[in-house]
């Protein structure tokens, strides 16, 4: 069990540097496509010089996390990829399409309309993504992801087609694009303009991820109900909503007073926290309500894997280290 659990932390430490990264891209995606004005192609320039160099390599935080619930937790695995196919696919799909018409925006004509296409192309997969990938959460979070006779209790869509999961994706989104905005003000140190339009895009972000969260927080009591008690009635539960608050607020503080590391820096942990929290309040389930911990691989099998863990963790970090040293070698203002 006790192997197992570490598992479990891993995968949830693999999901936060999915969002940490992989989100921030997404959100990049929603500032391009709601780049205005007369800053709006510097904006864009700005976003795709930030997200270029990288943008492939942070999925490798997800890809650990799907492997870890396919090697350790199979059972999990089958559930969602089966119940929840219809929004997997539709993400996948979403994920592939962005991907495309970046490298082809890149590298396609530069006239107006074909840059355009895109454009469009690039900002439907940049906001879909994320959004699907919310409600998958939310469905999970929800306890309805359920197979009997291998068939998803509710039918394909009922469980997933539901308020609780489409405001956690709206959520997705909202923390997604406030991330980016957070880490774009540092990237454009050197263009105090376009820093400012995305300091006010990031208050906004801000203001929005502040309204759903409450909105899902309400919505959970009924739509999510072991998160819900997780996260109002458990022992650490006030603290935990203190804490996440405290930094919340400090980040929005630090976006306000242009103090762009510490607005980056306790964003970062408020996802973190955010993450956390939900895998805790859920604990010991990896699927409510059946699927739990102990529904684990054998331990022959969770102790290989930590093997692999443990050999492979080193050259993985290293080498994403060094990729964002490298790009990233650039002065930032504090």
């Amino acid at each position: 069990m006790t192997e197992t659990v570490a598992v479990a932390v891993v995968l949830c430490a693999a999901l936060s540097g999915y969002v940490l990264t992989g989100g921030a891209d997404f959100g990049g995606g929603v500032w391009d496509l709601l780049a205005t004005g007369p800053r709006r192609v510097r904006q864009r320039r700005a976003i795709a010089t930030a997200i270029g160099p990288i943008w492939e390599a942070n999925h490798v935080w997800l890809i650990l996390a799907l492997v870890l619930l396919f090697v350790v937790f199979p059972k999990a695995y089958a559930t969602v990829a089966v119940a929840l196919h219809v929004p997997l696919v539709a993400l996948l799909v979403g994920v592939v399409l962005r991907g495309a018409a970046f490298v082809f925006r890149a590298y396609d004509s530069r006239r107006d309309e074909v840059q355009a296409r895109w454009s469009v192309v690039f900002a439907i997969g940049s906001v879909s993504s994320p959004v699907l990938l919310g409600i998958v959460v939310g469905a999970i979070a929800s306890g309805r992801v359920q197979l009997v006779d291998g068939v998803p209790v509710g039918g394909w869509i009922t469980p997933w087609l539901q308020p609780f999961p489409v405001v956690v994706g709206l959520l997705t989104l909202a923390i997604f694009a406030f991330l980016a905005a957070v880490y774009l003000t540092l990237d454009t140190h050197d263009d105090r303009e376009v820093q400012e339009d995305f300091r006010l895009r990031g208050l906004g972000a801000a203001a929005a991820v502040f309204t759903l969260a409450w909105a899902a927080f309400f919505l959970a009591r009924a739509g999510a109900p072991r998160l819900w008690e997780g996260l109002w009635t458990s022992a650490w539960a006030i603290p935990f909503q203190l804490a996440v608050a405290g930094v919340g607020l400090g980040a929005i503080g630090a976006l306000w007073a242009r103090r762009y590391r510490w607005a980056r820096d306790l964003g970062a942990l408020q996802v973190v926290l955010v993450v956390g929290g939900w895998a805790a309040s859920q604990w010991p389930y990896v699927i409510p309500p059946d699927l739990t911990v102990a529904d684990a691989a054998p331990v022959r099998v969770v102790r290989t894997v930590l093997w692999v863990l443990a050999v492979g963790a080193g050259p993985l970090l290293a080498a994403y280290g060094t990729l964002l040293w490298v790009f990233r070698r650039r002065p930032t203002q504090a």
